[in-house]
């Protein structure tokens, strides 16, 4: 029976630290797709203005604006990519 005992509480331990040690990487992994998500949402405001500037400039086609807008969410969405892998 203290045998018994002895291996139950062992394994009792081992999911614990098991279930901890993935918790901690969880959180780790949750912080870094808030990071991300951030990036992203500035980049968003960054890629309106940079949009607004251009028209409000009128220094180029609107198609030409737009392609601005697009290169500055694709750069925020690869910094993002960077935070998260």
């Amino acid at each position: 029976m203290h045998a018994w005992k002895s291996g139950f509480t062992a394994l009792t331990v081992a999911m614990a630290l098991t279930a901890w040690s993935g918790m901690s990487s969880a959180t780790e992994q949750g912080e870094q797709r808030r990071d991300a998500r951030d990036v992203r949402q500035d980049t968003r405001q960054d890629s309106r203005h940079t949009k607004q500037d251009c028209r409000a400039a009128n220094q180029k086609s609107n198609a030409n604006c737009r392609h601005d807008k697009r290169d500055t969410k694709q750069e925020g969405r690869q910094t993002a990519r960077d935070i998260k892998y």
